[in-house]
């Protein structure tokens, strides 16, 4: 096995207790600031309908910005089925801008810089000291701590509950843009 899957490994079994929040479950509120600086909050988004939140580890993450371009390609479907999307890192402001606009995304890249939405939707966790070795995390994260979110992706409805969602501590396994289309339209009914 190689280093690089020896890393993963350690890395995935850091994650392995974050569960995330469940279906049901009422989604915390929240008003972060977006890539310019305006707060952006959930409740008010709720309002237009379906929100979905994509948790990621940052802009210098290659798989979550593969991720982050993916739901950009569905997103002119995405807001025909009357939903808003989100991005959520916690990265500063600056950094989510970077993310923005090396990524080409139209919808909204989130700082949670303090990582208190992380850890409202249980999805935070530190990697581990051999991770910090090899990353500094001070030097990414928008507080300075070494702590990152399991990738997530949650589908919210009008209510603020959860109504689908995906939280897997492998960072390499994400929901597929395909299947928050197909949550979506099942939603929809």
């Amino acid at each position: 096995m190689s280093d690089l899957q020896e890393f993963q490994k350690l890395v995935i079994a850091n994650a392995s207790e974050v569960k995330g929040l469940s279906i049901g479950d009422t989604a915390p509120d929240f008003t972060l600031p977006n890539a310019f600086g305006k707060s952006v909050s959930l409740s008010n988004s709720l309002k237009e309908g379906f929100v979905i939140i994509k948790f990621y580890r940052g802009e210098w993450c290659p798989i979550c910005n593969l991720d982050l371009r993916e739901i950009q390609k569905h997103l002119p479907e995405i807001q025909a089925l009357g939903a808003t999307l989100f991005a959520i890192s916690p990265q500063s402001p600056d950094d989510a801008l970077t993310a923005t606009q090396k990524n080409e995304l139209g919808y909204e890249v989130l700082s949670d810089a303090h990582q208190e939405v992380i850890k409202a939707y249980n999805l935070q966790f530190d990697p581990g000291d051999d991770y910090h070795q090899r990353r500094d995390l001070t030097k990414e994260n928008g507080d300075g701590s070494k702590t990152l979110p399991v990738p997530a992706t949650f589908i919210i409805d009008k209510s603020g509950k959860v109504v689908a969602g995906h939280v897997e501590a492998d960072y390499t396994q994400r929901m597929s843009a395909l299947e928050v289309v197909e949550a979506l339209k099942a939603l929809k009914g």
